[in-house]
This record gives structure tokens, sequence and C-alpha cells, in this order.
């Protein structure tokens, strides 16, 4: 068989197998072929397509999970690899001939996609670390919200037996839970006492425990009525106060062996100079970016890349129809927004920038991502330049 020039392969992923379609510059299929997600299978057909074609370019639906071990096998080989998003094939198929949709016309259109455009992400080797600052990262989010469903679940139900204690307690503190996992009901608090409660908090160490202790004892004051089921809740309350107590334990332990990996690199005393930015954001910021920002272009394509540069929908006489775009790093934009939350109170160049805004009109949210794009632009240029940064205040001119 006479060995081709160019080609591209599209890969559609999936847990057990994937489904894998060579064409030429044509757009003719080549090959087409189902193999295991293996090893063993996935370089011998690696090894069959690269004796065929003499330059190649391949494209992937996944890039992580189930297309980790071919992307491995492929970066490993030095070949270039491009991610194409599910969305963007499942969009792009409605270009294509037929209704139908199957593995094969999947990884066809991923590979016809590949061959026509330049604007594909490519897919690179990443050093260890922020490997495992990825997977940390991801994992922390995951606690996190299972944080936030068990404290939302805890309210809803201390609210429809206690609701004079939900409304003094915040479970955003470890105290509050402490005091809720021993005692859910204003029958227990008052047969305890303030007093007793006090020193039952002092014991495990709370903080406030004297004043807290106080705020349970008043709530449980208004309250004399016993709620159908309440013996049922409280005991379901108090489960899911420790597992909040046991998610907290967990978050620490990630926070610090995050930490303990962010210092590693070469840039993380840059970027927590920038206010607003710490061991657990920085960690996230690097993780969302591959390590370093090799990837992207200028500091407009990092701001497109966390949804912070609004994207224009116009049509005909409407113009200036400015959107947040659909498609961006969920993550990335997470660690900018909430930066610029905590930099407007304790910085004081991004508190004026902030007010400014907000005195041109800007609701609250707009003012905050508009600072958040501007630090991403700040960010950027520290990275670029290798210096920390510096807060530069404008002083108002004097009066004559």
């Amino acid at each position: 068989m006479d060995r081709v020039e160019q080609g591209w392969v599209g890969i559609d992923a999936g847990k057990g197998h994937h489904h894998v379609v060579l064409i030429d510059g044509n757009g003719r299929p080549l090959l087409s072929r189902r193999v295991i997600n293996d090893e063993l299978e996935l370089a011998a057909l690696i090894d069959v397509i690269r004796d065929r074609v003499t330059n190649l370019t391949w494209a992937i639906d996944l890039a992580d999970g189930a297309g980790a071990l071919m992307i491995a096998l492929l970066l490993h080989r030095a070949q270039p690899v491009f991610y194409l998003p599910g969305m963007a094939v499942n969009r792009a198929s409605a270009g294509y001939r037929g209704e139908g949709k199957t593995d094969a016309r999947d990884a066809a259109i991923i590979a016809d996609q590949a061959r026509m455009r330049r604007d594909l992400r490519q897919l690179r080797l990443l050093d260890d670390a922020i490997v495992r600052l990825r997977l940390l990262t991801a994992y922390r989010a995951d606690l996190a919200a299972d944080r936030t469903r068990s404290i939302n679940r805890l309210r809803g139900l201390l609210v429809g037996i206690f609701p004079a204690l939900e409304r003094v307690l915040d479970f955003t503190n470890q105290g509050p839970l402490i005091l809720i996992g021993g005692f859910q009901t204003p029958t227990a608090i008052r047969r305890l006492g303030q007093a007793r409660l006090a020193r039952w908090l002092e014991k495990r160490r709370v903080r406030g425990a004297a004043r807290l202790a106080a705020a349970a004892a008043e709530a449980a004051g208004r309250q004399t009525v016993e709620i159908s089921g309440e013996a049922a809740a409280a005991s379901v309350i108090a489960r899911l106060a420790q597992t909040i107590l046991e998610l907290d334990r967990q978050l620490a332990v990630i926070d610090r062996e995050a930490a303990a990996i962010f210092h590693t690199q070469a840039d993380a005393a840059i970027i927590t100079s920038l206010t607003g930015i710490g061991d657990v954001l920085g960690a996230q910021f690097l993780a969302a970016i591959g390590g370093s920002l090799a990837g992207f272009a200028s500091a407009d394509h990092l701001a497109g890349y966390a949804g912070l540069a609004p994207m224009p929908r116009d049509s005909g006489y409407r113009t200036g129809n400015l959107h947040r775009p659909q498609r961006y790093n969920r993550q990335l934009q997470r660690v900018f927004y909430t930066s610029a939350m905590i930099s407007i109170q304790r910085s004081a160049a991004s508190k004026a920038f902030y007010d400014g805004k907000r005195d041109q009109g800007k609701r609250h949210t707009q003012a905050v991502i508009a600072l958040a794009r501007r630090r991403v632009n700040v960010l950027w240029a520290m990275l670029r330049d290798h210096e920390p940064y510096q807060e530069r205040l404008q002083t108002p001119a004097l009066a004559a």
C-alpha cells in the first residue's frame, strides 16, 4: 500500500473503546477502526497509522479521563494532538450529510474538523506537579460542592424544627457545626442550660463559646412547641453536621498538599504577590492554564478562556450586544472573580477601580467582572516580565 504524505486522525473516545478514523487531504477515509482502550491495542493501531502516513495530525474529543491513555501514547511518540470538545463535534455534525449518529461518524467529523480548522488547542505533556495540582483542585471542587449541598440540606431540616436557631447560626464556621452536632432541638438546649452549654463548647475548643451558647439559649427560649418528626430530623441533622466537619478536615488536608506543590513552581511567588490570590487560588490558576502561559498568545486570549471577555451578538441594525461566552473555563473564571472580590477589601487600587465602575452605573457583579478582567492583564504582564506585583496609587492633582 502506498504511503500517504499527509493525514488527519479523528478519535471518538469512550470508556471501553475508541473509534479511530484516518482521512487524507481530500477528506477521503483511509482507515476506520474500533479499538479497545488498552495500551497494547492502542499502540499497535498508532504504529499501523504511522506506517501509512508520513505527517499526521491527531484530534480527540476528550482531553483527559477515558482519553488520557491514548493522549499519553501519542505525546510520548511526539505526535501532534489537538482537542476538539464534544459540544463542538455535535454542532459541527449538522453541517455534514445525514442525521444518524455513530462513533465512526463522529470520529470522521473530528478528523475533518482537524483538517480544516487552525484554532484547535494543542495538547502537551504536563509536568507531574501540574497533573497533581489538577487532580487535587478537581477533587477539592467536588468536596466543596458536597459541603455546600450538605449545609443546604442541614439548614432545610433545621428550619423545619428549630427556625430561631437556624437564623442565628453561621455554618461557614466550625463552632455552630459542633453545637448542632450535639444539640439540635430547643428542649435539649433548654435542659442543658446556657452555662453548661458554654462549658461544653469550650471543652471542644470552640471560639466565642460563651457568645454562641447565649445565642442558642435565647433561640431555645423562643420555642416551646415540639414539631412532629423532630427526633428523626434531629438525628439526620447531627449526622450532616459530622459530615460537614469531616469535609472541612479533608479540604484542609488538600489545601496543604496543593499549597506545598504550588510553592515548588517557579512563578508561585509572582502569582501570590497579586493581592487577592493565595496558595489555593494560585494552585487553581496553574492547574487551569496547564502550568504556564505558553498556550495563550495574549492577555485577551487568557481572558477569553476565563470567560471574562464579552462576545458580540450583532445582527443587522442591532449592534453593540455583548454577552458572556458559553464556552470557557469555569475554574479559571472563579479564580479571577474570587480574587477580585478579595482585592476590593484589601487593595486600595482595586477598591478605587471598583468604585469607579459603580459610579458609572454598573451593578456589583458587572463591576467585579470588570475588575477581574483588568487583573487578567496585570497578572499576564507580571508573568511575562517575571516581576512581582507592585501597587501604584494615582494621587489626585493638587488644587491650584
